[in-house]
């Protein structure tokens, strides 16, 4: 198969960058490795600079008919156990002014679904990108694989590689992210949520008992669960049973001790090794790597999704032209990264700040002074509880979908 730009990985960067790319002209063809979506515990935040973004394609009305809750602000539990609004997404200007949480497959499959409506898009389920094709220095296309085993190659004046922290082209072109310390792990969950709790408005409210950490997302019919602890206690908590790990949970969020025997055993935690990295180069001749392939983030602000939509946004903006009329050079590839370096190092910085002035204390049985000193600024003027809101929904540099790619809702 020969096409201009081959895109490896059909999460939300590689679908955004398909679905742009295809409407701005270019030949594009998308590789998924599985047969579906339905994959349980991937990022499920939709942030305000991708709302944005959907209306600008003209997909907002069908993403909001898609099952969904809202969070409109981030409390913090106080000692006389109030709760304090730390985030308050609510001072945004509407219709931009929530989180919206959704299961991925469904926006990934709302995305496919546009993708298919243009002519220059092409969508490959079952098959994987198992290694780079190369003419002298530079990448011209991707040996696939598909589930059934049968081998081929796609060859392409672009190989953009989408497919995640642990990116197959990433170690094929022999590059290794510079990875910085990350003092915990997360292990995911989901418990009921009754009707009156839905019928509540959303926040997201950390509890912090001990040296562990517990946080709720609500969603339309279940609360999706993060516990945090420090790094390489997988095999212990799952040694010790699903039953201490009850315990663990009605301690951090007694509220919760009604519905723990949703948790059947210790199957039902999906652990996340955290990690934090980020390559020097995101470029080859050929080849540009995009979202966790060229920078891991870590769950600290939830923002990894929206800021590897932000590069696919970029990449098909800067890209789109050079593709189209055969002069892509790798100096454009360049600019992508020039474009977009600047927002991913400002974020990880913050969240490295995050790990080591809230989650290194909470680890280890202290109160963030951090915690502290936000609180006493919060109740002080609460109207700055919109600049936490504010980077979180939108981030640094968001980007706008390009002029080639809008369309009417």
């Amino acid at each position: 198969m020969r096409t201009r730009c081959v895109v490896a990985g059909g999460g939300p960067a590689g679908m955004v960058l398909g679905l742009l790319l295809a409407r701005g002209g270019v030949d594009v063809v998308v590789l998924e490795k599985h047969a579906d979506f339905l994959r349980d515990f991937r990022g499920d935040t939709v942030h305000a600079s991708t709302l944005r973004l959907l209306d600008e394609l003209g997909l907002g009305e069908r993403f909001a008919a898609l099952p969904q809750s809202r969070l409109q602000n981030f409390e913090l539990p106080q000692p006389d156990g109030t709760l304090l609004t730390l985030g308050d997404f609510r001072r945004l200007r509407p219709p931009y002014d929530h989180v919206a949480m959704v299961p991925q497959w469904d926006f990934l499959d709302l995305l496919a679904d546009a993708g298919r409506q243009e002519p220059r898009f092409t969508l490959l389920m079952s098959t994987a990108a198992t290694d780079l094709l190369r003419e002298g220095r530079r990448v011209v296309g991707v040996r696939t694989r598909t589930a059934d085993g049968v081998e081929d190659e796609v060859r392409a004046d672009l190989v953009v590689a989408c497919d995640g922290r642990g990116s197959v082209l990433r170690r094929a072109a022999g590059l290794r992210p510079r990875e910085y310390p990350v003092p915990f792990d997360t292990w995911w969950f989901r418990l009921p949520r009754t009707e009156a709790e839905q019928r509540e408005q959303a926040s997201l409210v950390p509890t912090l008992v001990g040296r562990e950490i517990l946080l709720s997302f609500p969603r339309t019919d279940y609360f999706q669960v993060a516990y945090f602890n420090r790094k390489g206690l997988d095999a212990q908590l799952r040694a010790e049973g699903v039953e201490r790990f009850r315990a663990r949970v009605a301690r951090l969020r007694p509220g919760f001790a009604d519905r723990l025997d949703a948790l059947t055993s210790t199957d039902d935690l999906h652990h996340l090794d955290v990690r934090l990295d980020r390559l020097r180069r995101w470029h080859r001749p050929g080849l540009l790597l995009l979202g966790d392939a060229a920078h891991a983030m870590s769950p600290a602000g939830g923002v990894g999704i929206n800021l590897a939509v932000q590069d696919a946004v970029a990449a098909a903006t800067l890209l789109a032209g050079p593709l189209r009329e055969r002069r892509l050079l790798e100096s454009h590839l360049a600019a992508v990264q020039r474009r977009r370096w600047w927002p991913t190092a400002a974020i990880q910085l913050a969240q490295r700040g995050l790990h080591r002035l809230v989650f290194e204390p909470a680890l280890a049985g202290r109160t963030p002074l951090a915690f502290r000193v936000v609180s006493a600024v919060a109740r002080r003027v609460p109207a700055v509880t919109v600049v936490p809101a504010r980077l979180i929904a939108f981030g640094p540099r968001p980007e706008h979908a390009p002029a080639f790619a809008r369309r009417a809702a």
